[in-house]
């Protein structure tokens, strides 16, 4: 589904390389570019990650009693149980797992895709993989990201949502600042908003700065982001993250905090 005008996916090079640097988001089609790799079950992930420090969930839901039982037993209940109540997951340092059940996806994912990019001429400060699961009919927040990302939908399907012209509902003054951030969309007309159904194998380019939000459609999604901060071809940056840069520039600490970090590979 999509709602609104949506420009097709990105078939070529010479597209990718025009369309990289100005929203609207877009798809990526399998044919410029497909990741593969033979993940274990969703649920063993779910298992594996849910006993990790390193994983940031969120328990969803009415009652805050319940949202607090679970949160507690999250790691110790029945798998099958955790798998069946609304969350959503979170898991920003992949590398833990690369001796694990992520053996291989340096290889195999991320240096083809680095190597992708590399041969477009961009460059970048980090560029680094991110997982996302959830269960169905939850959300993501409504908010901005520092970096543009490359979503790859893994298992079940899930819909990204977006906007047209993202300057309407984020300026990008605001968006640098941080202002862009709520657990719910702002009230908006549909014909605005641009969404894109994603199954297994779907990829979506999403531009730095622009607001988005995501919903689970399936009982459980996983999928990863291929996150890339400072995201430069030719030396040049994307418009919104050169308003970014500026700002950085100003104020260098931030810089240091939010996007200049080393250690994820």
């Amino acid at each position: 589904m999509t709602t609104g005008t949506a420009p097709a996916a990105v078939t070529t090079t010479e597209e990718f390389t025009q369309l990289w640097r100005t929203p609207p988001n877009f798809r990526v089609a399998p044919s410029l570019f497909q990741p593969e790799f033979a993940f274990p079950t969703t649920l063993d992930v779910l298992d594996r990650l849910r006993h990790d420090e390193g994983t940031k969930v969120t328990l969803l839901g009415q009652d805050p009693a319940v949202r607090t039982a679970r949160a507690l037993a999250f790691r110790r209940a029945p798998l099958d149980e955790v798998a069946s109540w609304p969350f959503r997951l979170v898991h920003f340092d992949l590398k833990r797992f690369y001796a694990d059940f992520l053996t291989g996806f340096q290889r195999q994912v991320m240096i083809p895709w680095r190597l992708f990019l590399t041969g477009l001429g961009f460059t970048w400060h980090r560029c680094y993989p991110v997982l996302f699961m959830s269960t169905a009919g939850c959300s993501s927040t409504y908010h901005v990201d520092n970096s543009h990302g490359l979503v790859w939908q893994v298992r079940g399907t899930k819909t990204f949502h977006s906007f047209r012209d993202p300057e309407r509902h984020a300026p990008v003054d605001a968006a640098v600042l941080g202002q862009i951030s709520s657990e719910t969309s702002p009230p908006h007309d549909e014909v605005d908003r641009l969404s894109f159904s994603m199954g297994p194998g779907d990829l979506v380019w999403s531009h730095v700065l622009t607001p988005h939000w995501v919903t689970a459609e399936s009982p459980l999604t996983l999928s990863i982001n291929f996150s890339h901060g400072g995201l430069a071809m030719g030396g040049q940056y994307s418009d919104r993250d050169r308003t970014l840069r500026e700002h950085w520039d100003a104020h260098p600490e931030q810089a240091w905090l939010s996007d200049l970090r080393n250690g994820r590979y």
